[in-house]
This record gives C-alpha cells, structure tokens and sequence, in this order.
C-alpha cells in the first residue's frame, strides 16, 4: 500500500457516510410527506383538551399515521406527567 492509497480509501469511506446519512435524510422527509395535512393542528387540538385536565408540554404528545394495506392507523402517543 502506498502512501497515497491511505489517502484515497479515507475518502471512499467519507463518501459511503455521506451517501448513507443522505439516505436516511431523503428517508425521513419522504416519512413526512406522506403524513395527512390535518396532524399538526389535531396535535395542537389535542394538546389543548388533554391540558384541561393535565399541564403537559408540547413534546408530551406525538401522532403518527401508519398505513397498511387496507386501512390507516392513528398511533398517539400521551406521556402524562407522574403526580
């Protein structure tokens, strides 16, 4: 191995984790596109019921819609406070 293969192969190996961390980025904006216009403002919708009974932060309360072939889910997520 000479001198200047120790050089090129650290650059392969960058260019295959820049390819990769791309991947889950495009990956994870597609996620997001295919989610229903209406999450946001039902989470909000959400956040305002539940805190009539509980003071929760913003973050204590996630929705995701998972589709399988034949219908969509809508998954909630409350964490409630412990006292």
């Amino acid at each position: 191995m000479s001198f200047l293969d120790y050089f090129k192969s650290k650059k392969t190996n960058t260019a295959s984790i820049a390819k990769e961390r791309l991947q889950i980025i495009v990956a994870h904006e597609r996620g997001h596109r295919e989610q229903p216009d209406y999450l946001p403002q039902l989470q909000q919708e959400l956040l305002a019921v539940i805190r009539k009974y509980v003071q929760i932060d913003d973050d204590m309360v996630q929705v995701e819609v998972d589709r399988n072939d034949s219908c969509s889910i809508l998954e909630l997520n409350v964490t409630l406070p412990e006292h």
